[in-house]
Parts: structure tokens; C-alpha cells; sequence
């Protein structure tokens, strides 16, 4: 009977507020006060009846909860037939639950989700040399393995042969494809873009990367207990303290109504529902702001937060590599670009789309013959010319002389952090581009904003190299930067942090993220990352949209400070009263309740503004 009330909790809340409507209407509207007392007074038994028992389950284990305290505070109206408070407060506390309760609910199914990320075939080399498909699960430390171009790499191993481009996005979370060739370590999860490689299996199954990924959000979701509302520790010794109080009042009094009067004045509605509709007001005013809140311990956590920790790629960044800097050596510029862009159109290289999309509509013309340079580029040629589109090492190559300038400006990219590349026609330099992802605009006056706000230490950790790291942490005013971070080094940072006593929270996108997320006091998820980013999460930044996070800040901020003003009105009223009820003469139980309602009121305007709130600065 106990788990199906509870199981019907949310239509419990709404026939409750359908009865207290006709009881009032009846009252009001047609003076029937029988009709009156019987909807009150089921709206108040249906009310307190998934209420109690909760109470009752939190007695079991020693716990004195809200719940009991509502409970207690039904009875005694009922004793004293108060229907009217009873039923209200049982009605706005369940519903103040179910409002809350209904963010909580978000499925965090990461688990899920990394699993079925994971690798689930290989293509195996047999006895007789042939390589065949099998499941993952049959390949041994030591098997040599042949990966296609688009698919999985099953294991982590090392190159035998053969050379190719690896999207590593969701071990390192680099945007850049890594080139792999013979002797280079590789990554089960990670996806070979082009190329075909035969590697051979160094780590399998949970041992992998990958493995240590889904294993880490395990322990780090394990970790993460359910801590109790501030409300719940407050009545732990605030309920007791009531109870104690009326019974020594009836123990010297032998006044039974005057105990109930006590019992009943010291259990607020308004201390019942304060927390609940800061909590709905706060999470209402990010909804609409583009920021999700997954829960009441969210805005506590998230508000005392000191150090923010960030991926650098998608977050920071906006994980999506353009020509950041251009030097041409040559009055023909058009040209030039025009032979760039069809032969970067013959390719599908990251840095290549880079060049097509910053050169836009041009002149095509027809390749020929057509060379990848392994470690360098490509040439080709174009009506006539020798083409050639690379790195340094390709000019050295193809016997270009790099001039003074061009020397000083290749320097000048490179400390900016750049991947370059280089053109040359029939053995001359002629243009210099610098590629590297763009940091998302705005993000330097929305850190200036956290600090602001109190946050003491802003790091940057990333897959990528410390040179491009520091740059980025440089030109952003961080703390610290870290770079060649992988998933486990990213977590082991976290650690280390919360160690030193600091409340850490961390932003990301990637499933690479997952176990910093979960393991982070806070972890908050860009919106346009991966699905498994953002249900292993407890904040949601919609649209990624990077600004929103000092409103975030903000806002759990001020909710936290609303709950705390919203407790104070509540037990202050309480104070009032049962001091007036023994040392005065006026008060008596109408008007008790009257101040009940209007602190009632009082908390629930105040909670309110909370959906107005907007950053000051």
C-alpha cells in the first residue's frame, strides 16, 4: 500500500488542489460550509498520506525529515480543525516536490551511451595470414589487426605498416586528426578517417583507454552520494526541539489546545515550501536563459564553486579549425589561391576543408598527377605548374628557398600556435597559411565575469600540444594550462584539486570529458557536445553557448541566497509567534495563521524574483 501511494504522488497533488479549489469556492462563493469541510478535509488526508509515510520511512533510520515536520504540522491543524491550513500546506509541498523532482529526473544513461561507442568487431590476421572479422572480445594482447578507412580502431596498439589520418576527438578531444604511421601508438574508440593500417593489439578490452573512459565515469557517478537538503539538516534538530517544546508546554499547563497551539505555531508552511520555490523560481530563470539546472544540490554546489576547469577544443575553442593568419609572396594572388584551392578540393584533410573554406569561390582548374608527400603535403600538377601544398619539410623537399621573411613570419605562426601551410609554384614560395582553432568570441569578458563572481582559479586542460595550450590560457588571462592530457590525466588533475580542499567545477563537450564531468563537484556540459557529455553532467549550457555561464554562476548564487533569506522569514515568523502566544496577550490561533499565510505569501514573492534575475555586470 506504502509504494503504491507513493507511486501515485503526482495525481495525489493534483486531485488535492482540485478539492481545495471547490472547498474554497463553496466557502466563498456559495456560503456552503459543508461542502467546505469535507473537500478540505480529504484534500488534507489525501495530501498527508504519501507525506507521512515518507515521514514514517525516514523514522525507520533515524532521520526526523521535512516530511515529519509536515506531517506533525497536518495533525495539529486537524486536532484544532483548521482544514484550510492543513490541505494548503500539504498541496504546495507536494507540488513543490514534484516541480523539483521533475528536473532531477533527467536519465543520465552514459554508461549506455559510452558502451555502445565502444568497439564492438575487429578485423583479425589468422594462421593462414588472411584477416577475418571477429568480435572484439576474441582479440588477445599481441594479434595483428588490419583497420579500414571510416572504421573503429578496436584496441589500443602500435602501427606495423601502412599510414592514415585518426580522429581522436573522443579519447583526447582534439579536433585535429592525428597522422599515423609506422611505430605511432593508436586508440580503441578512435576512428581512422582515411588511410588503411594494421596494427598490432598492445591493451584490450577494459584495459583500453577507451575501457578506462566508461570505467572512470562508473567510479566517478559512484562517488557522487546524494547529499541531504539544507532544509532536511535544519529540521533534524529544529523538529525535535518543537516536540520538545510542546510537551513541556502541556506538561506544566495541562493545556492541551495551548500545546497544540505551540505544536502547530511552530511548524511554518512557509519554512515547508521556501526552499521548494527558490529552487523552481532559480531553475525556471535558467530555462529560460539557456542554462539547465539538474537539481536543488546543483545550485548549492554550484554556488560555492572557487576553481572552474576547462577543455580547451569545443569549449574554450570552437572546435572547428580556420586560417587564422595569411602571408602571400606574390603579386598574383588570385591565381595562386585559385591553383591552393583545387588541389586542397582533391583532399579531405581537416586543414585542407580549413583552406578551401578560407579561399571561398574561385577559378577551378584541372589536377593532374597528383603526389602525397608522406609527413609533408601534396603535389600536383596544374596547368603546367608544379604545385606544391605542405609543411616545412615538403619545401625542403621540393628544393624551395625560404627567404628571410618568410623564415621570420613561419616563426611568427608557429608562437601563435598555428599549423602551417605552405605553397609553392615551380619551386617558389608563394603563399603562407596559418590554421588553428578559433577561440570563441567573447569567452576572455565571460572569465573576467566569473572572477568577478568569486571564482579564484581558471585551468585549461587539453589532448593538445602545451605550446598551442599556453597560448590559448595566455591570451585568456587563465591560472594554469596543461596540455597531452588524456582522460585519465584530466581526472587525476580534478582529484588532486578537490584534494587541496578546492570546490571544482568542469566544463566540457566531449565523451572524452565524461569522467572529469562526473567526477567535478559540478560538471557543466556545453549543449552542442555529445550526448553522453551531457547527461553524465549537472549543468547544461543550451546551444553551447559559452556566455551563459557566468549567468549560470549568477544565478545559482542568488538562488542559494534566496533560500537562505526564504528560511530566515520562516523561522523568524515562527519565533514571533511563539513568543507573542507566551508573552502576550493578543495572540491567539486566527491570528497565528493569518501570519502563516502572509509568510507563506512572503516567501513565495520573494522566490519569485528569482525569475526576473539578470547578471549586473
Amino acid at each position: 500500500m506504502q509504494r503504491f501511494i507513493l507511486s501515485k504522488k503526482n495525481h495525489i497533488t493534483v486531485i488535492s488542489g482540485i478539492l481545495i479549489l471547490i472547498g474554497f469556492i463553496s466557502e466563498l462563493g456559495f456560503k456552503n460550509e459543508s461542502i467546505a469541510i469535507w473537500s478540505l478535509g480529504i484534500a488534507s488526508v489525501l495530501g498527508v498520506a504519501p507525506i507521512a509515510i515518507q515521514a514514517y520511512q525516514a523514522l525507520r533510520v533515524k532521520v526526523v525529515s521535512i516530511d515529519v515536520l509536515v506531517t506533525i504540522a497536518v495533525v495539529g491543524a486537524f486536532l484544532i480543525k483548521n482544514l484550510e491550513e492543513s490541505a494548503i500546506v500539504t498541496f504546495l509541498f507536494l507540488f513543490g516536490a514534484y516541480l523539483e523532482q521533475r528536473t532531477l529526473n533527467k536519465t543520465r544513461s552514459a554508461i549506455k551511451e559510452l558502451t555502445e561507442m565502444a568497439p564492438e568487431s575487429a578485423l583479425k590476421q589468422m594462421e593462414n595470414g588472411e584477416f577475418e572479422e571477429v568480435e572484439v572480445d576474441e582479440v588477445d594482447v599481441g594479434d595483428t589487426l588490419l583497420v579500414k578507412t571510416g572504421a573503429k580502431v578496436p584496441v589500443d596498439g602500435t602501427v606495423l605498416s601502412g599510414e592514415g589520418h585518426i580522429n581522436e576527438a573522443s579519447i583526447t578531444g582534439e579536433s585535429l586528426p592525428v597522422s599515423k604511421k609506422k611505430d605511432t601508438k593508436v586508440y580503441a574508440g578512435t576512428i581512422l578517417e582515411n588511410g588503411t593500417i594494421q596494427i598490432m593489439a598492445d591493451r584490450v578490452g577494459e584495459d583500453t583507454t577507451f575501457g578506462k573512459i566508461i570505467e572512470l565515469v562508473e567510479e566517478a557517478q559512484d562517488s557522487k552520494s546524494e547529499a541531504e537538503r539544507f532544509i532536511d539538516k535544519f529540521s533534524k534538530y529544529y523538529t525535535p526541539a518543537v516536540l520538545v517544546l510542546s510537551f513541556i508546554v502541556w506538561l506544566f499547563s495541562r493545556d492541551i489546545e495551548l500545546a497544540i497551539t505551540v505544536l502547530v505555531l511552530g511548524c511554518p508552511g512557509a519554512l515547508v515550501i521556501g526552499v521548494p520555490v527558490s529552487n523552481v523560481a532559480g531553475i525556471g530563470n535558467g530555462a529560460k536563459h539557456g542554462v539547465l539546472l539538474k537539481g536543488s544540490e546543483v545550485i548549492q554546489d554550484f554556488s560555492k564553486v572557487d576553481t572552474i576547469v576547462f577543455d580547451k577544443t569545443g569549449t574554450l575553442t570552437i572546435g572547428n579549425p580556420k586560417v587564422a593568419d595569411q602571408e602571400m609572396y606574390t603579386d598574383n594572388v588570385e591565381e595562386v589561391l585559385a591553383y591552393v584551392a583545387s588541389v586542397e578540393k582533391e583532399s579531405d584533410h581537416p586543414l585542407a576543408n580549413a583552406v578551401v573554406e578560407h579561399i571561398g569561390e574561385t577559378k577551378q582548374y584541372s589536377v593532374e598527377k597528383t603526389d602525397v608527400v608522406k609527413g609533408g603535403g601534396i603535389v600536383a600538377q596544374v596547368e603546367n605548374h608544379r604545385i606544391a601544398i605542405g609543411n616545412v619539410f615538403l619545401m625542403e623537399q621540393e628544393n624551395v628557398s625560404l627567404s628571410e621573411k618568410a623564415l621570420s613570419d613561419i616563426k611568427r605562426f608557429e608562437k601563435n600556435g598555428n599549423s602551417l601551410v605552405l605553397t609553392s609554384v615551380d619551386g617558389k614560395l608563394q603563399a603562407l597559411m596559418g590554421i588553428r582553432d578559433q577561440i570563441r568570441p567573447g569567452v576572455k569578458e565571460d572569465l573576467q565575469k566569473l572572477k568577478k563572481l568569486g571564482v579564484k582559479n581558471l585551468v585549461v586542460l587539453s589532448g593538445d600540444n602545451q605550446g598551442t595550450v599556453d597560448l590559448v590560457a595566455s591570451e585568456l588571462g587563465l591560472t594554469e594550462a596543461h596540455g597531452h592530457m588524456l582522460p585519465e590525466d584530466k581526472s587525476a588533475y580534478i582529484e588532486k584539486l578537490q584534494g587541496k580542499g578546492q570546490i571544482v567545477a568542469f566544463v566540457g563537450d566531449g565523451v572524452n570529458d565524461s569522467p572529469s564531468l562526473a567526477l567535478a563537484q559540478i560538471g557543466i556540459a556545453m549543449g552542442g557536445g555529445t550526448d553522453v557529455a551531457i547527461e553524465t553532467s549537472d549543468v547544461v549550457l543550451m546551444n553551447s553557448d559559452f556566455s551563459r555561464l557566468p549567468h549560470a554562476l549568477g544565478l545559482t548564487k542568488a538562488t542559494a541566497s534566496n533560500m537562505r533569506q526564504n528560511i530566515f522569514i520562516a523561522v523568524g515568523v515562527v519565533l514571533v509567534l511563539l513568543a507573542s502566544v507566551f508573552f502576550s496577550e493578543w495572540m491567539n490561533m486566527s491570528i497565528g495563521m493569518l501570519v502563516h499565510e502572509g509568510s507563506i505569501l512572503v516567501v513565495i514573492l520573494n522566490g519569485m524574483r528569482l525569475l526576473s534575475y539578470k547578471l549586473k555586470y
